[in-house]
């Protein structure tokens, strides 16, 4: 420290921990960090490929969503003592060859992978928001506007992608519902380890 005095430390903004049902927020704030930094992974891999072309500003401005939306989770981790899921590192890698890989089909198959995925999202959010509403609205009620709001902007993306053709890929209901499933596996092994 300076002088010899008493060191500095900055300060953070924790969340009261009395009355919260620790389990089920560390849940919540886990699964929806891990959600989040995957769909940054998705949106890199889908630039990657297809960031130079015609759909890529539409892809950049959604990617520019979930980058708020992670660092917002990343806040609630911190406020709220939550450490990560164990699972980053692969959520890292699979985020991106997923994002690119879908990139590889066309515009249309990255837009499927987006509707997929964001349906996924929205659903999961829905139901954050019962689960949130039974414990306590007025409790959780930062936590429940964030949520909401992040609902809002997937089913969005999830609209954008429809917009753009998502539909028209090849073998979009396989594909759909292959993303599904691993959405629905990385959704609980998230919120667990």
């Amino acid at each position: 420290a300076p002088g010899g005095g008493a060191s500095l430390r900055l300060c953070s903004t924790r969340v009261a921990q009395e009355g919260i049902n620790k389990p089920v927020i560390d849940r919540i704030i886990r699964v929806d960090h891990a959600g989040e930094y995957g769909a940054n992974r998705i949106y890199a891999g889908q630039m990657a490929v297809l960031g130079r072309s015609s759909v890529g500003p539409v892809i950049q401005q959604m990617w520019n969503q979930e980058k708020d939306h992670l660092k917002k989770f990343s806040e609630l981790m911190v406020a709220y003592r939550v450490r990560p899921t164990v699972l980053l590192p692969f959520w890292n890698v699979a985020g991106f060859v997923l994002g690119a890989g879908s990139a590889l089909l066309g515009r249309k198959g990255a837009m499927a992978c987006t509707v997929a995925v964001e349906e996924s999202i929205s659903e999961h959010y829905n139901n954050q928001i019962r689960t949130l509403i039974e414990e306590d609205p007025e409790k959780y009620k930062e936590l429940l506007q964030v949520i909401k709001q992040f609902r809002d902007d997937e089913q969005e993306h999830h609209d954008i992608g429809l917009e753009h053709d998502a539909e028209a890929a090849p073998a979009y209901s396989v594909l759909k519902t292959a993303i599904q499933l691993g959405c629905k596996a990385a959704i609980f092994l998230s919120e667990r380890i």
